[in-house]
């Protein structure tokens, strides 16, 4: 008699990274790729937030400063920052952080939500927190990292 094993959907692997000194996580399977800073070329009128666009193979690639769009200081990029490639929907963007740091597995039971203290802005982003060795790590939704101007663009 065989047994077919499925995959349990409680069960998530997820990709965590930096950004400043706070911790955040995203699903793995958004990531399409992870690539070292590359300058980008700015965009008029964009959100502060939107660093500009970079050509990745033929393809126009926004790239949003993830510390800017979650409300944190801002930093000069260099080349120990790194850029997260997701997919959101129809749209690839890129994500700068300043290190991928990890891959985790997580159970849903073990996410925690967000405190009812938290802002609009941080609800907007932050799904729950992961306990993780003694720390927390936020765990993101990128549903809102792109303005809609440019998700219909």
């Amino acid at each position: 008699m065989s047994v077919t094993m499925q995959a349990d959907p409680a069960i998530r692997e997820l990709i965590a990274f930096r950004v400043g000194l706070q911790e955040f996580c995203i699903n793995v399977m958004m990531v399409r790729e992870i690539r070292g800073w590359t300058a980008a070329t700015a965009l008029p009128r964009s959100p502060r937030y939107v660093r500009g666009v970079i050509n990745l193979r033929g393809a126009v690639l926004p790239i949003v400063d993830l510390a800017i769009r979650l409300g944190l200081p801002a930093s000069e990029p260099t080349a120990r920052n790194v850029i997260i490639v997701v997919q959101i929907g129809q749209q690839q963007i890129g994500l700068l952080v300043d290190a991928v740091s990890d891959i985790l597995t997580a159970n849903s039971a073990n996410i925690q939500p967000s405190p009812d203290v938290s802002s609009d802005l941080v609800r907007a982003f932050v799904k729950g927190l992961l306990p993780v060795d003694g720390r927390m790590i936020s765990l993101i939704s990128l549903d809102n990292a792109l303005p809609r101007e440019l998700e219909a663009a």
